[in-house]
Order: C-alpha cells, then structure tokens, then sequence
C-alpha cells in the first residue's frame, strides 16, 4: 500500500505527518511524505519557530515523484493541516494527477478547520477552500463534530442531527466515489458525560463507537485517527472494520499518553497499539 500524505510537520512531538507517517509504516504501508510546513513544534505551545511552505515547493515536490513514473501505485492521498489556502490547490492538483495515473485511487481529506473551545485556527480562506474545493474532490471525509457543524452549517445535538450533517457531507463528495465519512470527538445530548463517540458512514451503513474520556488534552490525534481510518478502510473495504480498529488503537495510544502524563501523544512509546490495540471496542449499527 502506497499512501502520499501532504501535512505538516513539527520537529518537536507528533501533529500533521509527524503523527500520521509512522503510525502507517508501522501497519506495513509505504508513505510518500511532503510536508505543507516544518515547525518546531505544534502552535498550541503558543510560540513556535520555521515557516510555512509554498504551494511551488509542494507542486515541484509532486512532480519529482511523478517523474519517477510511480503515481499510477498510489493508492490514496492524505492531506491534513494545510497552512495556506494556495497549497489546497497544490494538493488538489495532486489528487487529480494520481486519479488519473491510477483510477482505484481515493482521497482522504482530514478537513483541519478547528475545534469547540477553540473555534476556528487556521488562515482566512482556508476552511472555504476546505469546504467548496477540497469536500467535491474527497472519498473519506474526517471531520471533528466542530468541523462538521462548521461545513454544513447545522447544529448537531442528536444522532439523527450527525447522520443529517453527515448526509449534506456525503451528496457534495465525489460522486463515483465510496463517500465515507468520519465524525471524532462527537459529544450528542444522549452521550455519557464519561465518554466520547465516532460515527463513520460508508456505503455499508453507519456505525458508531463510544469510548472512555480520557483527562487530557493532546494535539495530533485527530491527524493519527485519520491516517489509521484511511490505512483500514483501505484495506479491508469495511466502514465498521476500519472504524474498529482505529478508535481502538487511538484509545490505546491515548490512554498510555495519559497514564504516562505525557504532553505530547505517545507515537513511538506505545507504538504497539496501532498493531495490536490493547482494547478493542466493537462497532455499533445505528
């Protein structure tokens, strides 16, 4: 499996392709890298250091792939936190090349807009460009409840409100593609105050998962969960299987991030759990 992910990337701790790529190699694919920045850290620290890239740089970086005569066995792009609306364009623009060297290709957009408590923290421009660009173009959608209200411009309180949020996502996605769609960090008014949910939809149906809440608050999990749903969907051609196996090994990592006390999410540390999580939470129908 072949994935080229186009994402950030820090130094320090794990966000963007520095919490996406090794949870991939570790499950055996191969990751063609390019990163849209180079931080010294992640931007929740309130100060970092490095800059953001330009599209150019991305476009060129693409393009000496292509040259070694390889996108037609690229199985999937993945983009992430973006940095600048001009490398939505550069990612599209890679998107629609590997579709066209290799048809079975899908795109799995992890639409980084923001999040509740924080509202939106990314540049002007970009959650538009997200939302009428990047949507049409995407086989899987991993949208935060946030992001997806943000989108679809719906308040989501119940199940039935999610799955409605969920359809509008779906109708706009590409249309010879499995439209998938993965919701994190969903708080509905049914969910138990000592738990958070998922709720994926394929074409397969819908399936949601509940997990313990963990205290703690770390950056790069949303970007890991993506990169995992993305690995399992690809390869088992299942919404539930995929769903599984992801929030399990996220739970996992999480949990031992949190029992460690850690800052920063334990990607090498507990590295285990994206092959063998050690809890495995089942999919309900719904």
């Amino acid at each position: 499996m072949n994935i080229l992910s186009i994402q950030s990337w820090v130094a320090y701790g794990h966000v963007g392709n520095s919490s996406a790529v090794f949870p991939l190699q570790r499950l055996g694919a191969e990751v063609w890298a390019i990163n849209t920045v180079q931080f010294s850290n992640h931007t929740g620290y309130g100060s970092w250091r490095g800059q953001v890239f330009g599209a150019d740089l991305v476009h060129d970086l693409v393009q000496g792939v292509a040259d070694r005569g390889v996108l037609d066995r690229c199985d999937a792009v993945l983009s992430g936190y973006m940095g600048d609306a001009t490398i939505g364009d550069a990612i599209l623009s890679a998107t629609t090349r590997v579709k066209a060297a290799n048809a079975q290709a899908i795109y799995c957009c992890d639409p980084v807009i923001g999040d509740k408590g924080r509202g939106i923290f990314v540049r002007a421009g970009i959650p538009e460009f997200i939302r009428d660009q990047a949507v049409p173009l995407s086989d899987i959608l991993t949208p935060n409840q946030f992001e997806l209200e943000w989108m679809t411009g719906r308040k989501i309180q119940t199940l039935d409100d999610a799955k409605t949020a969920v359809e509008t996502l779906r109708a706009a996605m590409a249309a010879d593609g499995p439209r998938v769609v993965l919701v994190t960090s969903l708080e509905l008014g049914e969910t138990p105050g000592d738990c958070i949910e998922m709720l994926a939809a394929g074409p397969d149906g819908y399936f949601r998962i509940r997990t313990p809440r963990l205290p703690l608050s770390v950056n790069g999990a949303g970007d890991a969960i993506a990169a995992l749903f993305l690995f399992h969907r690809l390869r088992s051609l299942s919404t539930a299987t995929a769903l599984s196996r992801a929030a399990s090994s996220i739970y996992g990592i999480l949990r031992r991030t949190c029992e460690a006390g850690s800052r920063e999410i334990l990607t090498v540390a507990a590295q285990d759990e994206f092959v063998v999580p050690s809890h495995v939470f089942d999919p309900e129908p719904c």
